[in-house]
């Protein structure tokens, strides 16, 4: 071995430890010199690109690739150039490194099904995820929707697409659930399928979600006995009838008889994630939908103890705190939050949750605002906008963030119903019906869709219409619990709870 392939044999392993240990502008100078000794080595640019992205020095990462005129050569290439393109915002111009897909030469070649299953996610998969990115930024919704679901039905371990997908409503509840389904696990993987179910919208999940809550809490070499039978606890299999137009007349005060005859068989293994925070977020965000205030607040708040910056247990605190009207705990929580993160939008939403608490609507929307002009996809700022508007009979500037909420998160129902509420408000029954209808069809088993078409019949004169949505909705109630009069909508407060 030669001088010179030995001092660049160093020199990699030297860059590849200061990656390792965050030490990012010792790698660029040595990823530099590294260059230079082995006159241009694709792979050595490629490891001098990535210092230069991991040190935010994003244009010049694309200047040497361009330079080396490797973007052709190499899948790789072209996608690190194309993610330092999205970092500094020219979104067109990744879009043309990238393809917009409808003629994908560069990426067809690696469409094959990912070489690890479960340990690595695959490049094609990554190229979708970020062509996604790219049209939602550019706010083509249908294109963006289309390129996340791909890349999650090519490889169900991209999970950044579950989460555009789901945390930015751009599917129904009934979406959401069938893209699930579509997905390809094996067997032990299908812990993640669950996962990715119990994180989906909870409205359609009233007959299944404990059971998967159990599976995955389940301890793997549990050798319990359980009854086949459903629990009492559990949710009734009326609720289905229900949202299949079933309308019945049910006394809620009289429980449902239940078989105790029950077959007993051993359970099957779980996976043992009962301490995990995602999966604790999502039991909290079931209990709240449930009515279960308490229970809610009790589980985030012991993640939060755990896990003081758990960003996707915040909501859901401040949902509880609010339902129960803990102000001291609100104020304190937006406090720490303002104090810690004030570049998070989640922070200033938490002062909005605050002063919505204490009935101080101008100082709440002016906190929710500024949420939304720091994360404009922040669902439940937009809604809590919207409210905080609407608490002070503000309809015109209540229908404005209501319909922002609404063109930004197409799978969200609730900005219908209080664009119905604001026009039934106005009295403009028409299109109040229309947006009722509306998010009847997105969402038919919300017991609050249902309440607003009671009202809405009401108003009209139609007794007999009013008394039949009125009994669905009181039906549709999870749990059998009456919920409290909400300052806030679930999906303002709790954006994964509808």
């Amino acid at each position: 071995m030669s001088f010179t392939e030995e001092h660049c044999r160093r020199l990699r392993a030297l860059v590849q430890d200061c990656l390792a240990k965050h030490l990012y502008t010792s790698a660029v100078f040595y990823a530099d010199k590294l260059v230079t000794l082995s006159g241009s080595d694709p792979s050595d640019v490629y490891m001098l690109a990535q210092a230069y992205f991991v040190s935010k020095q994003f244009r010049r990462a694309i200047v040497l690739l361009k330079a080396e005129s490797l973007l052709e050569k190499d899948q790789r290439f072209r996608y690190l150039a194309a993610r330092c393109l999205a970092e500094s915002k020219e979104w067109d111009e990744c879009l043309q490194v990238l393809g917009d897909g409808e003629v994908d030469e560069y990426v067809e070649s690696s469409r094959q099904e990912p070489t690890s299953p479960g340990c690595e996610v695959s490049l094609y998969s990554a190229i979708c995820l970020l062509r996604g990115r790219v049209f939602e930024a550019l706010e083509n919704a249908p294109r963006a929707i289309k390129w996340y679901q791909t890349a999650l039905k090519h490889d169900p371990f991209c999970y950044e697409a579950f989460q555009a997908l789901v945390e930015r409503h751009l599917l129904s509840n009934k979406d959401e659930q069938k893209l699930v389904l579509s997905l390809k696990f094996s067997e032990a993987d299908s812990w993640l399928q669950l996962l990715y179910s119990c994180k989906c919208k909870k409205y359609d999940q009233t007959d299944s979600f404990e059971a998967k809550l159990e599976d995955l809490e389940r301890n793997p070499h549990s050798e319990s006995m359980i009854p086949s039978s459903p629990s009492p606890l559990q949710p009734s299999a009326r609720m289905n009838e229900i949202a299949q137009g079933e309308h019945r007349q049910v006394n809620p005060s009289v429980p449902e008889a239940v078989d105790l005859d029950l077959d007993i068989v051993e359970a099957t293994p779980g996976w043992g994630l009962t301490e995990n925070v995602d999966v604790l977020t999502c039991k909290a965000e079931w209990l709240y939908y449930r009515g279960a205030y308490d229970e809610a607040h009790q589980i985030s708040q012991e993640v939060l103890d755990r896990d003081p910056y758990a960003s996707d247990c915040i909501p859901i605190y401040l949902a509880s705190c609010l339902e129960l009207n803990k102000r001291n705990e609100l104020f304190l929580r937006a406090h720490k939050l303002t104090k810690e993160s004030p570049e998070s939008a989640l922070s200033w939403y938490a002062i909005g949750v605050y002063y919505m608490c204490t009935e101080q609507f101008e100082n709440a929307r002016r906190y929710f605002g500024r949420a939304n002009s720091i994360d404009r996809w922040f669902a439940p700022a937009w809604v809590g906008f919207g409210n905080a508007f609407a608490a002070q009979d503000e309809s015109d500037q209540a229908m404005a963030a209501y319909r922002t909420a609404y063109r930004c998160f197409p799978g969200l129902h609730l900005p219908l119903i209080y664009m119905g509420m604001e026009y039934m408000r106005m009295n403009n029954l028409n299109l109040a019906q229309r947006m009722f209808m509306n998010a009847l069809d997105l969402c038919p088993t919300d017991p609050l869709v249902c309440n607003e078409l009671g009202v809405f019949a009401y108003r009209s004169g139609d007794y007999s219409e009013a008394v039949a949505w009125l009994r669905r909705a009181q039906d549709l109630v999870p749990g059998g619990r009456a919920t409290a009069g909400q300052k806030l909508s679930d999906e303002q407060v709790c954006p994964n709870s509808s």
